[in-house]
């Protein structure tokens, strides 16, 4: 590969809402826009990595292919050369490569992910848990084996999440890997581990860059964060219980702007943008800003001090309105044949590099004859 090689995964198995939109799917068509020609951008739909999340499995071929449909239609160039998009299921290398690089792996280093301990609900204060367990023992001796089975319950595929992320990025000798913050630590696991089997066995795998290198790479120090429309002190999320808070893609652009009318807003007499002394209005500012394609500080400048909130909320709104109205159209227009055909033929070439990577460490390890 005469290119250096940025990986991105696109989101799979749930459907799109709008913070999803802003903070995932227009980040990829803005890295595209700026590394093309420059680097070759595999973006793989992380179909596998969906499994350690709550899906419908009925659902998920066909979610995962309504949400490329999204990025497609958000102006994700299925054309471009140097951009290869791929399913990781339709590829088995990520799986053999899986078990290899975790017989390289140690528990403690796999146990110590924040992001393990904080899905399988292990970040809370030690103190805590300790008071909390010695008093179910002591007045609530028959609970503490349910407080225990809910713990033996967290998936071994979420422990080894970090270790599929790794044949993720080892196989294809990705170096710029842009992720957000819970992801960092797997990014440096990736490069540890390929330093590990480097040492062992040679120069096999190209290293992912350090951590301080791929936040100047991928300049996403502060990534957009939609909050709830009804409740602005949690993000836009598809598990908040009403659903009034949240603008799914999915919406009729006139249930969308009704949502923004109802959105939650503050009690301080003027606009001011301000996370946490008015969360809800600058919430919508921020959304603003975002379907308008202006600077934040140009939307501040000329909504600050007035007080009118019926106001903003009317011109989100219209803006959400003409967003939704745009992009569903251009969802509809997207070609379901060619972006199949785009599929099949970015696997069938992933598969041989894939493929070939996995040949090398098998003939390392002793699996292959050298």
């Amino acid at each position: 590969m005469d290119k250096e090689v940025i990986l991105t995964g696109l989101r799979s198995n749930s459907e799109f809402h709008l913070g999803n939109y802003l903070g995932a799917i227009l980040p990829m068509v803005e890295l595209q826009k700026k590394h093309a020609g420059q680097y070759q951008l595999n973006m793989f739909i992380p179909d596998l990595h969906s499994f350690t999340t709550p899906i419908d499995h009925g659902k998920l071929y066909e979610q995962t292919h309504k949400n490329l449909e999204y990025f497609v239609a958000a102006g994700l160039d299925i054309d471009q050369p140097d951009t290869f998009i791929y399913r990781q299921s339709y590829i088995p290398a990520h799986s053999e490569m899986t078990w290899l690089l975790s017989c390289f792996s140690y528990f403690g280093e796999l146990s110590r992910m924040t992001q393990f301990k904080d899905k399988a609900g292990l970040m809370v204060d030690q103190a805590h848990v300790t008071d909390h367990l010695t008093k179910t023992t002591v007045y609530e001796p028959n609970k503490i084996k349910d407080e225990l089975e809910d713990h033996i319950s967290v998936s071994a595929g979420l422990f080894t999440y970090p270790v599929l992320m790794a044949a993720d990025i080892l196989l294809y000798g990705a170096r710029w890997v842009p992720v957000g913050d819970d992801q960092r630590q797997h990014v440096e696991f990736a490069r540890d581990i390929a330093m590990r089997i480097n040492n062992k066995f040679g120069d096999i795998f190209v290293l992912p860059a350090d951590n301080n290198e791929q936040l100047k790479f991928s300049e996403r120090n502060n990534p957009v964060r939609i909050r709830s429309l009804r409740n602005p002190e949690k993000k836009m999320s598809k598990s908040v219980e009403d659903p009034a808070g949240t603008i799914m893609l999915s919406d009729s652009p006139d249930d969308a702007a009704k949502k923004i009318m109802e959105a939650t807003t503050d009690s301080g007499a003027n606009i001011r943008f301000d996370f946490e002394a008015q969360p809800g209005i600058s919430n919508l500012l921020q959304i603003l800003a975002l379907m308008s394609d202006k600077p934040q500080s140009e939307v501040n400048s000329e909504w600050e001090d007035k007080d009118n909130y019926g106001e903003l909320k009317s011109a989100v709104a219209e803006a959400v309105k003409n967003f939704l109205t745009d992009l569903q159209t251009k969802l509809a227009a997207v070609d379901d044949q060619e972006l199949m055909q785009k599929l099949e033929a970015d696997e069938e070439a992933m598969r041989k590099i894939a493929d070939a990577t996995l040949l090398k460490v098998q003939k390392a390890v002793g699996l292959r004859p050298a």
